[in-house]
């Protein structure tokens, strides 16, 4: 399967990019589309970059016209919660009405093969801690999950309604770098877990804070599962496999079905940093569900996916070095 063209769209992205260094590696030929609004230039390996947006009907048509597109992975969504409660127009427009025109020009183009990232968001608030399995109920609580659950409904009505096949792929905490030290993550405004404590060991923040210590979790913190980039993006290229073999769609968790804490996440990080890491109380931000870990079962048995990263500390170590590096390099 070596060999195919994939439009990697949001491919400047930290999950996108790691996953275009994986395609490549993987002897494929890449196009990536991105407006670099969230992305980063820099964090591109290779591959053929085109700047523009996935809601630009005649842009689509144009690198659809020039490529002979295999297959399309979607990565270019706006994913901040709180941004979402307050601009939820915003996150309907990008996440939903422009993945509708994406949509569209692989129809026009006759491109059957679609990979979505998706959340864990979409599960909300569980009724009580347990694995979520894919059969969950999805009632998320934020339009960031609602715009994600969305567009999963709609990529089954139109695998339903024409020669389409996809495979949404139900990220939990994405976390770590390439092993390789090439790319990491970088978000602005940064909101995810690991990489805002590991700013306190670089000096770049001054503590983090703990929104809420009051759950119903062993410590009072939030539990979440976290699964390494590089174990994400290998899934990618599994569902890819099964896509391009013409087998069905799907719909997968991507965890490790094991979860931390955030004290825990800290200590983990206090340990491999050799950096105190002061932390700061605070209260809780609604909409935290208290634990949130998946049962990941489904994509190890069908498609025989096995993270590699496993350990917390494997995950946060990767992540160190990053952002070590990047933190010297700012300085």
């Amino acid at each position: 399967m070596a060999g195919e063209t994939i439009l990697v769209v949001g491919g400047a992205g930290y999950i996108g990019s790691h996953m275009v260094l994986d395609l490549l590696q993987a002897g494929h030929e890449v196009v990536v589309l991105d407006n670099l609004s969230r992305g980063h230039r820099d964090l591109l390996t290779g591959g053929k970059f085109v700047e523009g947006d996935l809601g630009d009907a005649v842009l689509l048509d144009s690198i659809f016209s020039q490529h002979r597109i295999a297959a399309v992975m979607h990565f270019a969504a706006y994913s901040l919660v709180g941004e979402s409660v307050s601009k939820p127009l915003d996150y309907y427009r990008n996440n939903v009405a422009k993945t509708v025109e994406l949509l569209a020009a692989m129809g026009r183009h006759r491109v059957q093969n679609f990979i979505f990232s998706s959340t864990a968001a979409i599960y909300g608030e569980p009724r009580a801690m347990e694995l979520l399995r894919e059969d969950s109920p999805c009632l998320p609580t934020n339009p960031y999950g609602a715009t994600k659950l969305a567009v999963e409904r709609m990529l089954a009505d139109n695998a339903t309604a024409g020669d389409f096949r996809y495979v949404s792929l139900r990220y939990f905490n994405a976390a770590g770098a390439d092993p390789t030290g090439r790319l990491g993550e970088r978000h602005e405004p940064e909101t995810h877990l690991i990489p805002l404590v590991l700013k306190v060991a670089t000096g770049e923040r001054q503590a983090i804070q703990i929104y809420g210590t009051d759950y119903p979790t062993e410590d009072g913190t939030c539990v979440r599962d976290y699964v390494h980039v590089h174990d994400l993006t290998q899934a990618h290229l599994l569902a890819l496999k099964k896509l391009l073999k013409g087998e069905g769609s799907a719909v997968y968790n991507l965890g490790n079905s094991k979860g931390y804490s955030v004290r825990e996440v800290i200590e983990a990080a206090r340990r491999i940093t050799r950096h105190s890491i002061p932390a700061v109380e605070a209260e809780r931000r609604p909409g935290d569900p208290a634990f949130l870990v998946a049962d990941s079962g489904r994509i190890r048995r069908e498609l025989g996916w096995q993270p590699r990263y496993e350990r917390l500390e494997a995950i946060i170590e990767t992540a160190w070095a990053w952002h070590r590096k990047e933190a010297s390099r700012s300085n």
